[in-house]
């Protein structure tokens, strides 16, 4: 797989993660400096929105995804997808969305993972 197939690989496991909640694969995918900026603004970093997912006030029942456009430079990379997402936050009822997501990569150690992700609709 080229980086940019493999930095998609690594947006479409975020999402697999958070549906199914399962925590040590998001864990895995996310940067220890990861970041969460939510549409309101608010940030969450990593051990928060792990939190968050696995106790529920992130809920996630689907993700297809329209489009995963990635760009590498080196060992960052920049990559916007935009999904159709069936959720329910912060107490909320389930809606469908659709979720833009900006994300910040980088490589380590041969492998890609999300450092920022900013949240907005599309």
């Amino acid at each position: 797989m080229s980086d940019r197939e493999l930095c998609q690989a690594a947006y479409q496991e975020m999402y697999r993660a958070m549906i199914t909640r399962d925590i040590p694969a998001l864990s895995r995918v996310l940067d220890d400096s990861f970041v969460l900026v939510h549409m309101t603004g608010m940030r969450q970093p990593k051990s928060a929105f792990l939190k968050a997912v696995a106790n529920g006030t992130l809920n996630y029942a689907s993700a297809e995804h329209d489009s995963m456009e990635a760009t590498v430079h080196g060992d960052t990379a920049v990559l916007i997808g935009k999904s159709r997402v069936r959720a329910a936050v912060f107490g909320g009822s389930w809606h469908p969305w659709r979720l833009r997501q900006d994300l910040q990569l980088v490589k380590k150690e041969n492998r890609w993972l999300i450092a920022l992700a900013e949240a907005s609709t599309y």
